[in-house]
């Protein structure tokens, strides 16, 4: 079944600000969630697809992604996999976009705080943060696509203590606060009467739990710093800026909580021939008189190899060939550029007695005077044609 236009889903255009999308996200999620419609497995999923949607439009990157190449920019093989709302549990929506709607109002409706998820569960430990690394491509592998294994630096979970945090699992116990629910109830009078609010606890931070004797390891946070090993499939085409999305290969949480993202800026490392323009390759040949006079066959670079050409005879400077289709593929479509041969006569900067006499003999000749006719197009011209 095709997926929903993420824009239809919230009820917003594609010209929304973050903030008509973020309550149009508040607007759709109230009226789907759970806790209003129990049972209702339509509403459930209705739920999880306005997170996935607002996931992906409340972020300018994924946005960006999203408006250029729609659902096929998170599909397998762009790095991110599908989208995390797609696969997220209803723990996972309230961790992670929870915070939006506010304590008050999930106190006043759900009975619960703005940590709290669907049936009273808590959130264990607190999310841990989004990395950023920068990866350099050659043009090869951007041509290709390809695996790399990079070596990041990053918050992991303690081994000691398996990212609880605690010494020993007799370490851990029920919050005096809370009483292990995660919340405190607070009832103020007002000229309405009596209205009861419900919040974090703030002992615990709303996990219910607190440590007695912490783990000598990570000294209670559940996490130390290290470094992992990540493989990153990068799609073939992708650009210079372009972000790509891990979902909880970041920073480990702090005690036991769900990893941050991994996000992948593409760096382009420059080609020592060819140039990039888009889906294009560009390449600036030189070739001596004699050949652009008689015309030769040359050998030219290539994102994948060299390919050989013909330079007919009279061929003039700034001509340009194409060759089809070798450039570089669209990300997760079926389009591919083309490369651009631009041809530049080579003139000597100085030349011998005896080759100056035999030039200046043939420029006498009426052969070697400038003709251009009416019917050839200007540099600006093929270069329009080259790029249309």
């Amino acid at each position: 079944m095709a997926k929903k236009d993420f824009y239809e889903v919230l009820g917003v255009s594609k010209s929304a600000t973050a903030d008509e999308i973020k309550k149009a996200y508040r607007k759709t999620a109230m009226q789907f969630h759970p806790d209003r419609n129990p049972g209702d497995k339509e509403a459930e999923e209705k739920f999880k697809e306005a997170a996935e949607a607002y996931e992906i439009l409340s972020d300018a990157d994924k946005r960006a992604k999203y408006d250029r190449y729609g659902h096929a920019a998170f599909g397998p093989g762009t790095g991110g996999g599908a989208h995390h709302g797609a696969n997220m549990n209803m723990d996972d929506i309230f961790s992670q976009f929870g915070d939006i709607f506010g304590d008050d109002v999930f106190g006043s409706f759900f009975g619960g705080g703005g940590g709290r998820s669907r049936g009273g569960t808590r959130s264990h430990g607190q999310r841990g943060s989004n990395l950023r690394i920068k990866l350099k491509l050659t043009f090869e592998e951007i041509a290709k696509g390809v695996t790399k294994n990079v070596k990041v630096k990053k918050h992991v979970s303690c081994t000691t203590c398996g990212g609880s945090g605690a010494k020993d699992k007799n370490s851990v116990q029920n919050c005096a606060t809370c009483g292990g629910s995660g919340q405190v109830r607070k009832v103020t009078s007002t000229f309405l009467g009596q209205m009861q609010t419900v919040s974090a606890c703030p002992s615990c931070n709303g996990e219910g739990t607190t440590i007695t004797s912490k783990c000598t390891a990570c000294k209670g946070d559940g996490r130390v710093y290290g470094e992992e090993t990540i493989s990153i499939d990068i799609p073939a085409g992708v650009q210079e800026g372009m972000q790509l999305s891990m979902s909880g290969k970041g920073n480990a949480g702090a005690r036991g909580g769900a990893p941050g993202d991994l996000i992948i800026q593409i760096e382009e490392e420059q080609h020592s021939e060819l140039h990039r323009d888009g889906l294009n390759v560009a390449y600036d040949l030189y070739i001596s008189i004699p050949d652009a006079v008689f015309g030769t066959h040359v050998e030219v670079p290539t994102i994948d190899g060299r390919a050989k050409i013909k330079i007919p005879a009279g061929t003039q400077s700034g001509k340009i060939f194409r060759l089809k289709g070798k450039g570089f593929p669209e990300v997760q479509g079926y389009s591919r550029g083309d490369q651009l041969i631009h041809v530049n006569v080579w003139t000597p900067q100085s030349v011998s007695s005896e080759e100056k006499a035999a030039l200046e003999k043939m420029g006498e000749s009426d052969n070697f005077k400038p003709h251009p006719t009416k019917g050839d197009k200007s540099f600006f011209d093929r270069v329009k044609e080259a790029f249309s």
